[in-house]
């Protein structure tokens, strides 16, 4: 049995972080926002719709001469004509009541009363990410109904003051379609992501409002793919070297953000000053001599492969896991990349030897020749959606068996969790399924982003429907895939060197007619702008300063391509077009 390089250990342990991260890290404030509606669904009460639900609490200055008790309910949930009053899992509802004395003069406007709720003990615990005290309590809402209000007064002024990152653009990032649909599946995505900015980190929701690895990775890429800034994945990496959760694929995924912020930024500093801290997220302490990671019976308790347990698709744990052996492979690749960036060659060398050696072992273990699929895990023959897509996304999956899994993997629809749906539409894209992965997008049913739309969501959901996790919140940042997937594969930008020097076009149509995309980098906007009918496809495109593009586009007609007017060389890959040479500024293309 050949033995396994040894990989680099840490040099040093980093220096603590103080016992409670508190307050939230990054520069958050209060946004005054207007209702877009204000009705009378019965005598004496008002209802308040914001449209949008938003992590917050209430501004209310009411006319002069009301007095007495009014009721004020707060709801993220909306259920015949009223608030939902018994939302339920993790779905908000609060009520206060407050006294009006009627002493409200006209002139100088009085100072604004601030209307909040009581706190809730789960996501104010030790564990949870505390907020700002002078921000008052907060939580996440949509409507308010005021019960008690006279027949005869004039409605009070109301604002909602929500709480987002004072970094954040709307104007950063834009999409649309020639599908309605799915330009209102980026729009719920894109602003599920600015709105759950509120706690300065990334949190996973409102119910515990604490960070994760996995979550955070997810929200990482969604973020760039939305807003110009890029410091919130670092500061939600450095809460997390300090305060880790348990679950075993969650610990590579730090490897995986600091490989991200790299890729995007081009920055070596920052991820220079975690790289010994990295390795020990490497699960390297539960390699057997073969290299793979083995669990015992306490750590299968901790290995995840999907959550909620329910998306699994059957999967069999054993101490050798499929899953967690290819996120470990994975992590090895992504250190060995980070390695050499930083200088560190000796390190490099003995991950990819590592990773060379594990993943023969890999292969000889968990793969079945026979069927040509991944087993789960070492003693037994089930073989999940996930056993195959982990492998097939991170390159593990001889070439010569790919197609058979992207079979596999459509025949098997979206038998996993919103969070697997990132990593299940990324291989899609990247093994040309793309009519699989529109489908999957937009799919009739209870487990696409249409049925969060049709079911009333204004941010995406801990899970496909409250069945599938009972104890759901609606405000979970890692169903959000569509954010970065949509301009990723559809609009079709991607970076092709670290700090987005380089950048690959590489549109993705499906069935769609036209798409256009506004992307934002370090280095400036990308915009894209794309249409294809039965006898051309035609490209335009803007870059920022100081970057290029690689241009791969479909095939059709006769494959001549013109850009700017003029006949340029193109080699042909497949259903692909690989235009001759990279591109920089402005550009229109056509491939006829």
């Amino acid at each position: 049995m050949t033995r396994p390089a040894t990989a680099p250990a840490p040099e040093h342990t980093p220096p603590s972080l103080p016992e409670r991260v508190m307050p939230a890290v990054h520069p958050c404030g209060i946004f005054l926002e207007k209702p877009a509606s204000l009705s009378t669904p019965a005598p004496g009460v008002l209802l308040i719709d914001f449209d949008r639900v938003a992590f917050g609490n209430l501004e209310l200055v009411p006319p002069a001469g009301v007095t007495g008790k009014i009721v004020v309910h707060f709801g993220e949930a909306f259920a015949n004509g009223r608030i939902d009053r018994q939302p339920p899992g993790s779905v908000r509802y609060q009520r206060t009541t407050i006294t009006l004395d009627g002493d409200t003069p006209p002139h100088p406007p009085p100072p604004p009363r601030v209307i909040e709720t009581s706190a809730d003990e789960r996501n104010t615990n030790e564990l949870a990410v505390l907020l700002p005290s002078e921000w008052g309590v907060v939580l996440p809402f949509r409507w308010i109904e005021i019960e008690g209000w006279p027949a005869d007064a004039a409605p009070p002024v109301v604002r909602r003051r929500s709480i987002y990152a004072k970094t954040w653009d709307d104007t950063a990032a834009a999409f649309a379609s020639s599908n309605p649909l799915l330009d209102r599946i980026w729009e719920l995505c894109r602003y599920t992501i600015k709105a759950t900015t509120f706690a300065g980190v990334y949190v996973d929701g409102d119910r515990e409002r604490r960070p994760y690895e996995a979550d955070t990775y997810l929200n990482q890429l969604s973020h760039y793919a939305c807003d110009h800034d890029f410091s919130m994945p670092r500061d939600t990496f450095d809460y997390l070297m300090q305060r880790p959760t348990r679950s075993t694929e969650w610990a590579p995924h730090m490897v995986f953000v600091a490989h991200a912020d790299w890729r995007h930024t081009g920055d070596t500093t920052w991820v220079a000053a975690r790289y010994e801290s990295l390795k020990t997220k490497l699960l390297l302490e539960r390699a057997r001599p073969d290299g793979l990671i083995a669990s015992n019976p306490d750590q299968i308790k901790n290995d995840i492969v999907d959550w909620p347990a329910g998306e699994r698709d059957g999967y069999v744990f054993t101490p050798v896991n499929t899953v967690v052996n290819a996120f470990h492979l994975r992590a090895l690749v992504l250190m060995s990349e980070l390695a050499r960036a930083l200088g560190k060659i000796a390190d490099a060398d003995a991950f990819d030897a590592r990773a060379r050696t594990t993943g023969a072992a890999f292969q000889r273990h968990l793969f079945d020749p026979a069927r040509g699929l991944y087993r789960d895990g070492e003693d037994t023959d089930h073989a999940s959606l996930h056993a195959n897509l982990f492998p097939l996304a991170f390159g593990l999956a001889p070439a010569q068996h790919r197609d058979a899994l992207v079979a596999f993997l459509t025949g098997k629809g979206m038998a996993c969790s919103v969070y697997a749906a990132q990593y299940l539409l990324e291989t899609l894209f990247e093994n040309d399924a793309d009519e699989t992965a529109f489908a999957l997008i937009t799919a009739d049913g209870d487990r696409s982003w249409k049925h969060m739309i049709e079911s009333g969501a204004t941010l995406t959901w801990e899970a496909w429907d409250q069945h599938y996790k009972p104890n759901q919140d609606w405000n979970h940042a890692w169903g959000a895939a569509p954010a970065n997937l949509l301009p990723r594969y559809v609009v079709g930008v991607q970076s092709d060197a670290p700090g987005w020097k380089r950048i690959r076009i590489r549109p993705h149509t499906g069935p769609l007619a036209s798409c256009s995309g506004k992307i934002p980098t370090p280095l400036g906007s990308v915009e894209v702008d794309w249409r294809k009918d039965a006898a051309a496809f035609t490209l335009t495109f803007s870059l920022p300063p100081g970057t290029s593009a690689r241009l791969e586009l479909p095939a059709i007609g006769n494959n001549s391509v013109q850009i700017d007017g003029r006949s340029v060389e193109a080699t042909r890959h497949g259903r692909r077009l690989h235009i001759i040479g990279e591109w920089s500024g402005h550009h229109r293309v056509e491939v006829r």
